[in-house]
């Protein structure tokens, strides 16, 4: 049985992986397409999955072109997709009780929260795509927060505590992001310090699981799984 659990584990720990890594990989593809140079600080992340060229005054003033906004958008899917199922395969490595529960559920909204902004393209469908956001940089850092006390005892201490850190970080840069002080870090950095931790946390937290899954497994015994085989 616990061979199962570990199985499934590995899946949700490698759904992370996958959805982040390919995120900023489409990131960069579709930010180098660009005529206009992209900017990470003065341009919105959502501006890269803006469906038609043209000039946008809000938050900023700005250009907005993106020739690979279909990929973009694609990558946005898949990322919410995953991380989703990233939540629901991880069940193992968090414990029981109400704050991991609703911790779970908050990352989950963050996914579909994804999963919208890509739906729904800030220049096609404004309304759906703040909801996207909001779920994203309210909801699912909230959750982030929630996570450093739902993870199981046997997470280390400094990755829960750093969890948490990473949430109250990035609900903070939100809060200074939608009231538009941007603290140097332009429009675009600011938001990228709500949204990213996030991600972050997600593909830090896989990384480790995998590396500690695969550890136990070439330090147990021999005959070890045979045995557990057996009991279940």
């Amino acid at each position: 049985m616990r061979e199962k659990v570990d199985v499934k584990t590995r899946i949700g720990y490698a759904a992370w992986v996958a959805g982040v890594a390919q995120f900023f990989v489409a990131h960069v593809i579709a930010e180098l397409a660009w005529a206009r140079p992209y900017s990470w600080a003065g341009n919105n992340i959502s501006d890269l999955g803006n469906a038609h060229c043209a000039m946008q005054s809000e938050p900023e003033p700005r250009y907005i072109c993106s020739p690979e906004h279909g990929l973009m958008n694609a990558s946005f899917i898949t990322l919410g997709t995953l991380l989703a199922v990233g939540v629901f395969f991880t069940g193992a490595v968090w414990r029981r009780g109400a704050s991991a529960l609703v911790a779970r559920w908050l990352l989950a909204c963050a996914g579909m929260g994804f999963a919208l902004a890509g739906l729904a393209p800030a220049d096609v469908h404004e309304n759906q795509h703040v909801l996207g956001a909001v779920l994203i940089m309210a909801m699912g850092n909230i959750g982030l927060v929630l996570a450093g006390i739902g993870l199981a005892d046997d997470v280390p201490g400094r990755l829960r505590w750093a969890t948490s850190l990473l949430g109250v970080t990035a609900i903070t840069a939100f809060g200074l992001f939608v009231s538009h002080r941007y603290l140097g870090l332009g429009m675009g950095g600011m938001e990228r310090v709500a949204a990213f931790p996030l991600l972050v946390w997600a593909l830090a937290a896989a990384v480790r699981g995998l590396f500690h899954q695969a550890t136990r497994a070439q330090d147990a015994p021999p005959g070890r799984h045979g045995t557990q085989a057996a009991h279940s």
